[in-house]
């Protein structure tokens, strides 16, 4: 009797549940998939702080720009300066920022785009187009500090290295090199800029280790490989391998170049006088375009009531002449 009694018992009890029918609530299980922790559990999203705008949007590295503006604080108000060099597809930015609580401040710039007035009129995002405008922008800010004429800088772009030295009276101007996002390769355009900014006469801390021409192998720059640069020659070179190789190419890749008549020998001497013509007037002139005076609007006007009921009286009326139309063709051809 005590046995029956136990199996009856066991019988009527519920089934104990199983460990692994229930997942924890730190557990979720997936349609297929094993049971997986939680790793972003509701602590980490109350928590969260999201980046700087400009880190989210990938535009500023905020460890860079750190130590950019970083000003010692014996020196207290002084502005720290950067030479700020950015590419678009069809122009080079150049400026001297200098940062502050409100925020950036810009004392001068200058762009790709003002280097037709200087005689360049093609090619204006390589390698030499970024030397005439670091160049530019040099003169610029010294006219505009009355340093022009006390620091000439390098008035013979042969390719070397060369840094400005202080004169008796004023101290050259300091600035420091502000790349952004630019990947600091040998050779890179944004170093074709430096270049122009030192020869113009700016005193920016820098290594010859990053100009075009420099030797991995040798630790040495060639001075006639960065002189080539400076002056278009590896235009010239691919302009002539690709006359000989591809003339089809040649005429679509250079088009604009044979527009103005611009030859891969006569690069050289074009732009030793852009380099003359900025030096000589470097300061910036405003556009003679002028804005137009009324401004063409798109954005479609509201109607009132009266004209959306007179509007669509006549699609109706429309409508209705279609129809009878197309009744009495049906009646003609019968």
């Amino acid at each position: 009797q005590q046995q029956l009694f136990l199996s009856l018992a066991t019988s009527l009890s519920p089934l104990p549940t199983p460990p692994h029918s229930r997942p924890p609530p730190e557990f979720h299980q997936g349609a297929t998939m094993a049971f997986i922790k939680v790793q972003k559990t509701r602590a980490y999203f109350k928590r969260f702080q999201v980046k700087f705008k400009r880190r989210r949007e990938g535009k500023t590295d905020y460890r860079a720009r750190n130590r950019l503006i970083n000003q010692d604080k014996n020196k207290y108000n002084t502005p720290k300066y950067r030479l700020v060099v950015r590419f678009t597809n069809k122009d080079i930015i150049a400026q001297i920022v200098s940062a502050s609580i409100a925020g950036d401040m810009i004392l001068a710039s200058a762009y790709a785009n003002e280097l037709p007035r200087y005689g360049l009129e093609v090619g204006l995002t390589n390698y030499a187009a970024a030397y005439c405008t670091g160049l530019l922008l040099a003169r610029r800010v010294l006219k505009k500090l009355e340093m022009d004429e006390e620091y000439q800088g390098n008035l013979e772009a042969n390719g070397e290295d060369y840094s400005v030295e202080p004169a008796e009276s004023r101290r050259p101007f300091r600035a420091l090199l502000d790349v952004g996002l630019i990947r600091t390769t040998t050779g890179n355009r944004v170093f074709g800029a430096l270049k122009g900014a030192l020869d113009g006469g700016l005193d920016i801390p820098h290594s010859e280790k990053r100009f075009a021409g420099f030797s991995k192998d040798s630790k040495q720059l060639d001075a006639d490989v960065h002189r080539n640069y400076i002056y278009g020659g590896h235009v010239a070179t691919y302009m002539k391998t690709l006359i000989e190789d591809e003339p089809e190419k040649y005429q679509s890749h250079f088009s604009e170049y044979i527009k103005k008549g611009l030859e891969a020998d006569h690069l050289e001497e074009m732009y030793k006088k852009v380099h003359a013509a900025i030096r000589a007037d470097p300061t910036f002139k405003k556009s003679d375009k002028q804005p137009p005076k009324q401004h063409k609007r798109y954005n479609l006007k509201k109607l009132t009531y009266e004209e959306r009921k007179a509007k669509l009286i006549e699609r109706l009326n429309a409508l209705n002449s279609a129809a009878g139309n197309d009744d009495d063709d049906d009646e003609d051809d019968e």
